[in-house]
This record gives C-alpha cells, sequence and structure tokens, in this order.
C-alpha cells in the first residue's frame, strides 16, 4: 500500500523533539490544527512517544500526561497521513502503555470519539463510562 516509504520506523521515549516538528505533524493528521507550544505542555507529561520514519521524518507522536500517582493518560494519538494503516497508531500506544507501566501507573486512561472505538479496543483498551464538562464554554 505505501511500497515508496522507508521501513523500518524507529520509536523513541521522550526524546528531544522541537515545536516545528510537531505542528507540521499535527497540521497533517488535523484539518484546523492552530500550531501550539507542545514543548511547554511536554514538560508537564510523564512521557511521550515518537515514531520516525528515517533521520528528519516525524511519523508518529502519542503524550502520556499523568495525575502525579498512579494514573496516566494518553493524548494525542497522531499518525502522519502518509504512515496511516500500517499499524503505527498501535505501536505507539502500546510503547507508551509499557513505558508507562514501567514508570510505576496503574492505570493508563483515554478519551476518544465514536468512531476510534476499534482502533482502542485493539491497542487493549476496556470501554468505561466518563463525564465531561467543557470549561471553555461561555453558557
Amino acid at each position: 500500500m505505501h511500497d515508496d516509504l522507508p521501513d523500518p520506523i524507529a520509536y523513541r521515549i521522550s526524546p528531544a523533539v522541537d515545536n516545528d516538528a510537531l505542528n507540521a505533524l499535527f497540521a497533517a493528521a488535523w484539518p484546523g490544527h492552530t500550531p501550539v507550544d507542545f514543548v511547554a505542555q511536554l514538560r508537564h507529561s510523564l512521557l511521550y512517544v515518537t515514531a520516525h520514519a528515517g533521520p528528519a521524518m516525524l511519523a508518529g507522536f502519542v503524550n502520556v500526561a499523568w495525575d502525579g500517582g498512579i494514573h496516566a493518560f494518553l493524548l494525542d494519538t497522531t499518525v502522519h497521513p502518509a504512515w496511516q494503516r500500517r499499524g503505527i497508531g498501535r505501536e505507539l500506544v502500546r510503547q507508551a502503555t509499557l513505558a508507562a507501566r514501567d514508570r510505576g501507573m496503574e492505570w493508563l486512561h483515554v478519551d476518544y470519539e465514536p468512531h476510534l472505538d476499534a482502533f482502542y479496543r485493539g491497542c487493549d483498551f476496556t470501554p468505561t463510562l466518563a463525564g465531561l464538562i467543557r470549561l471553555d464554554s461561555h453558557e
């Protein structure tokens, strides 16, 4: 399907990464992405995992935030569109899960939209009930 793309993918736990690379990845994967200061956000993370295709191409990313205790939270699972459907997202989540466990986490949470249910079930997440309050609403 993507035979013109180099293999293999290299996965790294919390490597140095810059805003330009992350914003380019998110702009490619998420329509309407507005550039953000990822570096400032990542300072507060337990860890993050990157996927690299060759020395320069950031092909994927996932962030693991935490509560300072035993709960970690999977955020922003993202794979560049040119690299999707190759198992990179699942491997990012697997690497994040193992690394969080190694850091003493007992629970890994993820919130996701319904169309991602099969993906996260395939990553061994069990659906649960959850609640949400949108704090930036003006109601």
